[in-house]
């Protein structure tokens, strides 16, 4: 249980300052303010004493921004003086016991605010332009001229009827130099997904091909490995010397008898 006791210090205050300071119009961070520098200075029986934000924002348990706003709303009502700088760089605080001097009101905000500081945005990555000449543009017309067919003789014109050919371009950009495709490989399978009876449907932009690309290039290639040829079981030796023993028996030489087949 606690016993605070006078014997283990006490801060002398007048009670005129007490009755005073309970009339004023004080926001409960800003009372705590002026209790601290009360605790520190008349609580060491001096009139004055350097305190930092920090100080002040441990000892009253709050954010140093905000003992700043409060603080400085103190001073500008001139409740709390500023009466130098100190040697640890903080100001030398001291209460201001001449109330006849304070502001009743908190001190309206005449000056505008400062601006947030400029924080500049991440420019955008330009995207990059292609002419006709460029290779991702041609590789883009390339498939465009391919799917136009695909699409034609499946009724469905109107899906590729607004392509944007640079848009196509920038995907087959992507595919080279971020998926790392080959651009030969990136032909073949743009002929292959073109005559593939289920993917010339389903794959009709530049966009749509890469995302499905690694897909597609294992079902090409999984296509184009020929089939092994059907092994014949390897007959049984014993097979063959049963035939061997008939060849004897109907009288044919032993020496023409023929082992291979």
């Amino acid at each position: 249980m606690a016993s605070p006791q006078t014997k283990n210090g006490y801060t002398r205050i007048a009670n005129e300052i007490l009755e005073k300071i309970a009339k004023t119009d004080l926001n409960g961070t800003q009372l705590r303010i002026v209790m601290v520098i009360w605790r520190y200075t008349y609580g060491f029986s001096r009139k004055e004493y350097e305190i930092s934000l920090a100080f002040l924002a441990e000892a009253i348990d709050t954010l140093r921004g905000h003992v700043d706003r409060e603080l400085t709303n103190l001073i500008n009502r001139k409740i709390i003086n500023v009466v130098g700088i100190g040697k640890r760089r903080g100001r030398i605080l001291s209460f201001n016991k001449n109330y006849e001097e304070w502001s009743d009101r908190p001190v309206n905000q005449t000056e505008e605010p400062a601006p947030p500081p400029n924080k500049e945005k991440p420019k955008k990555e330009a995207k990059p332009k292609y002419k006709e000449d460029n290779t991702y543009y041609r590789m883009a017309l390339y498939f465009h001229k391919r799917v136009s067919v695909v699409a034609k003789d499946a009724g469905v014109e109107h899906l590729i009827a607004k392509a944007n050919l640079k848009s196509w371009a920038d995907d087959f950009r992507k595919l080279v130099e971020l998926d790392k495709v080959e651009k030969q490989l990136a032909k073949d399978v743009m002929d292959w997904v073109t005559q593939d009876p289920f993917w010339r449907t389903n794959v009709l932009s530049a966009k749509k091909l890469r995302e499905k690309f690694t897909d597609l290039a294992i079902k090409m290639k999984s296509q184009s490995i020929p089939k092994q040829a059907h092994v014949q079981p390897q007959r049984d030796i014993r097979d063959k010397e049963i035939e061997f023993q008939r060849w004897v028996q109907e009288g044919n030489e032993p020496d023409a008898f023929n082992w291979r087949n």
